[in-house]
């Protein structure tokens, strides 16, 4: 089947990928573009015109990396009205294909964004990541990565929880909506390798696991999973949630990130070292320390909304401070050593609903940083790390996190000065919306008294 791990086709024409669709019985392709903030945009191609697009490109309007979370136009981006609303090319990726199951005879890839044919477009988070990528190829590394979310499901009209109870991995509680089941079935067919799910802490809180992969293919499918479960869910007559913090009573939703580095001339895990101190290699201290050294220009990207940072509090099992430990799971960086194959680093300052691309990027770009200035990593502390005053903390706002990006001039030139430009003037012009509204708290608090 297309789409499945171990029989993924590369595609060496795309007159050979329209003939795998055509085999297969695909009618219709969706080209989706990941945009700004890891959402799914996509125009819908039947079979017989996707060799022209697939070689040619598919016209798509090039702001689309310049709208906010509401999909409003942010003037002064550089992509809207400066460039007369212009259209680029979707180009898809053609060994991206996958199938969709829950919808008849369709299949879908992943595009970029371009300016041409050959000629892509340097601000989208997917391009960025692979330039990483590529970087960390050229220090003698492939990365490995995978992206670990939570998630709510909801009713879909009053956006309430399905079930009550703090009951994590409760068997009656992992099955307890049968939609469950069926969302496994459709993600698993859709050639995501779910590994294992279960009720989280809090009601009517899931989370599924599947496997790490190598390079962009990791980000992609964390890209899939993330938008299937949304559309799977819907589909179910249920509402699905990456929000941070949609519960103030409840917990949050996290991004735990994995992350190690392989060896391209040994294919060892480069993370590993049994003669060092924790059994870590100078490659993964220096890693670390660079996740540490960039943690407050890191924080936009991977808690990239106001919401965010309503979870990241004390004793909640997120992280609050600048901190890194061993199987710690109160640190931004908890590392995880079970054997020699999997030892690697977990970081997990991330938000459920941050664009998986720029969270693998800001993670990665941090690390090579500490890589390439040989960074020496500071000493864990005892304990839990959130209840050591001693540690700097997380940015508390999102203003703040903006504040540390824009003052960390290596992290920029990492992920691209002019995509750090458009990145912050959307999060800025966000925040000014996010300040306008007059919350009920307010008229609560002030209306009857004053």
């Amino acid at each position: 089947m297309i789409g499945s791990d171990k029989t993924k086709t590369t595609f060496d024409s795309v007159t050979q990928f329209v003939k795998c669709l055509t085999d297969q019985g695909v009618e219709y392709i969706r080209f989706e573009l990941p945009d700004l903030h890891g959402i799914a945009r996509a125009k819908v191609v039947p079979v017989d015109k996707v060799e022209s697009f697939a070689s040619k490109g598919l016209n798509f309007y090039g702001g689309c990396f310049a709208l906010d979370t509401a999909s409003m136009v942010v003037p002064g981006s550089g992509y809207h009205e400066e460039q007369n609303y212009r259209d680029l090319l979707l180009i898809p990726d053609l060994d991206s294909l996958t199938p969709v199951p829950w919808m008849e005879k369709t299949a879908k890839v992943i595009c970029d964004l371009m300016k041409s044919p050959t000629e892509p477009l340097e601000i989208a988070p997917r391009y960025i990541l692979k330039q990483l990528l590529a970087e960390a190829a050229q220090l003698g590394f492939d990365v490995m990565m995978g992206h670990e979310f939570e998630f709510y499901l909801l009713n879909p009209e009053t956006k309430e929880l399905l079930f009550d109870g703090l009951h994590v991995f409760n068997n009656t509680r992992n099955n307890y909506v049968p939609e469950i089941s069926q969302l496994i079935n459709y993600l698993r067919a859709s050639g995501i390798d779910v590994i294992n799910y279960h009720c989280e802490h809090c009601p009517s809180q899931f989370e599924i696991n599947y496997g790490a992969s190598i390079g962009i293919r990791a980000a992609d499918k964390a890209f899939t999973f993330k938008n299937a479960v949304k559309e799977i869910a819907y589909r179910l007559g249920q509402h699905a949630t990456f929000m941070s913090k949609p519960f103030i009573e409840h917990a949050g939703c996290c991004c735990h990130f994995h992350i190690s580095l392989i060896d391209r001339n040994t294919g060892n895990n480069a993370f590993i070292d049994k003669n060092n101190k924790y059994g870590l290699s100078a490659t993964a201290h220096a890693f670390i320390q660079g996740i540490l050294d960039r943690a407050e220009a890191m924080m936009p990207l991977v808690s990239p909304t106001p919401n965010c940072y309503r979870r990241l509090k004390p004793h909640t099992f997120a992280p609050s401070n600048i901190s890194w430990g061993i199987e710690d799971r109160t640190a931004m960086v908890r590392v995880k050593v079970a054997d020699e194959e999997s030892t690697h680093i977990e970081m997990r300052a991330a938000s459920g609903l941050s664009n998986p691309y720029l969270t693998a990027a800001a993670t990665l770009a941090a690390g090579l940083l500490g890589i390439k200035q040989q960074r020496q990593l500071q000493p864990s502390v005892e304990g839990p790390s959130e209840d050591n005053p001693d540690l700097p903390k997380l940015p508390q706002t999102l203003e703040e996190a903006l504040s540390g990006l824009a003052a960390d001039v290596e992290m920029q030139k990492m992920l691209s000065p002019e995509f750090v430009r458009l990145f912050t003037t959307i999060k800025r012009f966000e925040l000014a919306r996010f300040h306008d509204h007059l919350t009920e708290w307010e008229r609560q608090e002030y209306l009857e008294i004053y």
